[in-house]
C-alpha cells in the first residue's frame, strides 16, 4: 500500500533464469528461478547501481513486489525514498531462492544446491545483462534474517563480486539461535520414531502448515545447508544425539565454520574492501542475534575493519523499515 499517490511509480520487470547449475539438485528443486527487477521511474537502467535483495527464509524475492497492508512493499519503498531524494536512483533486483525445504541461506550446499554460485554466475548477470547496470564496484547485497545472513556471508566470501552489503537481523552467533532449538525438533520427531524422511513427507503433503511445523522445518533446512549428508533422507542429519540432545562434535564443528564469527576469523580481512558494509540488529530480538551481532561488531572494531553497527529497539519481525537507514548508505557509498 503506497504511503504517497503522488510518487512517480518505478517500473518492475520480470526475469526468468533458467539455471544450468539447478539442474537436476539433489532436492529436485525447480531450477527455473523468478527474478523481480525493480528499475526507477525516467529510467531504463542502463548505467544505474545495482542492489540485490535477499529474502528471509520462507520468502522468495517475488514476495516483495506484491500488495502490502499497513505498509509498503520494495518497489513503494523505493519510490518514495528516491523521490524523496533519500536514495538516488537504483536498480533492485529481487530473485527467488525458494527451495523445497523452505528459504535458504545463499551458500553453497551438496543437498540445498550452489546458491552462492547460482547468484554470483547466473543471476546477478542475468540483470546486468538484460538493463545494462551494475557492474563490478557498483553492485551490493542486502538482506533481512536469513537473507541477512546471506549478505554478510557473500561480503565476507566474495568481496571481489560485492562492492557494498547491508546485513538487517542476520544469522550470526549459532550457539545462542540455534543449540537450544534441537530440544524442540526433538520433541517434534519423537512422534515419528526420529524418522525426518517421514516427518517431512507428511509435512510437504499437508494443505496447511502450523507456526510450529514451519519452525522445525527452518532448523532442518539448517542442517541441509550448514552439515549435508546426502546419503541422509533429504540430506539431513542432526548435530545432536536424538535420545539426550548432546551435541555430536564433528557435526556441530560443521555448524559452526559457517557462523559468521567464525567465518569473520578467516575471511574478514575481505570486508576491508568493501565501499560500505552496514548491519544492525533489534534490542528485543527473539532469537538472541543481538548478542551475536554485538560480538561480530566488537570483531570487526578490534581488526579495524570499518563498519556500520547500529541497534534499535524493536524485535526480529516487521522491520522492514530498517531499510531507509541502509539502503541510501549503500547506493551513496558505491556512487
Amino acid at each position: 500500500m503506497r504511503s504517497r499517490t503522488n510518487m512517480p511509480r518505478g517500473s518492475v520487470h520480470t526475469l526468468w533464469l533458467h539455471s544450468q547449475l539447478l539442474q537436476s539438485n539433489f532436492l529436485g528443486t525447480d531450477p527455473e528461478r523468478r527474478i523481480d527487477v525493480y528499475v526507477p521511474h525516467g529510467h531504463d537502467g542502463n548505467g544505474l547501481l545495482l542492489l540485490v535483495d535477499l529474502a528471509a527464509f520462507l520468502s522468495g524475492g517475488p514476495m516483495h513486489t506484491g500488495w502490502k497492508a499497513f505498509g509498503e512493499n520494495l518497489p513503494d519503498r523505493l519510490d518514495r525514498l528516491i523521490a524523496d531524494g533519500t536514495l538516488p536512483p537504483v536498480v533492485v533486483a529481487m530473485p527467488d531462492c525458494f527451495t523445497r525445504l523452505g528459504g535458504n541461506q545463499y551458500i553453497n550446499s551438496s543437498v540445498m544446491g550452489p546458491w552462492a554460485d547460482v547468484l554470483i554466475k547466473e543471476a546477478v548477470p542475468l540483470v546486468e545483462t538484460q538493463f545494462a547496470c551494475g557492474g563490478n564496484g557498483r553492485r551490493g547485497v542486502f538482506g533481512k534474517s536469513s537473507g541477512g545472513y546471506g549478505a554478510m556471508v557473500h561480503a565476507m566470501l566474495y568481496p571481489h563480486f560485492w562492492a557494498a552489503a547491508a546485513c538487517h537481523s542476520g544469522d550470526m552467533g549459532f550457539e545462542l539461535m540455534f543449540f537450544s532449538e534441537f530440544a524442540g525438533v526433538l520433541r517434534t520427531l519423537s512422534a515419528y520414531d526420529f524418522n525426518i524422511r517421514a516427518w517431512l513427507d507428511n509435512f510437504l503433503s499437508k494443505p496447511k502448515q502450523k507456526g510450529g511445523d514451519l519452525h522445525t522445518l527452518l532448523i532442518l533446512a539448517m542442517c541441509a545447508s550448514f552439515d549435508p549428508d546426502p546419503s541422509a533422507p533429504y540430506g539431513i542429519r542432526l548435530p545432536v544425539d536424538t535420545q539426550t540432545c548432546e551435541l555430536i562434535p564433528d557435526r556441530w564443528h560443521n555448524f559452526l565454520r559457517w557462523d559468521p564469527l567464525k567465518l569473520a576469523e578467516e575471511h574478514g580481512a575481505g570486508l576491508k574492501k568493501l565501499k560500505a558494509l552496514f548491519f544492525d540488529c533489534g534490542t528485543f530480538d527473539q532469537y538472541n542475534l543481538l548478542y551475536g551481532a554485538r560480538r561480530l561488531h566488537r570483531q570487526l572494531e578490534q581488526r579495524g575493519i570499518a563498519h556500520t553497527y547500529e541497534e534499535f529497539k524493536d524485535d526480529h519481525s516487521s522491520i522492514d523499515y530498517r531499510l531507509d537507514r541502509s539502503l541510501p548508505l549503500l547506493v551513496k557509498a558505491l556512487h
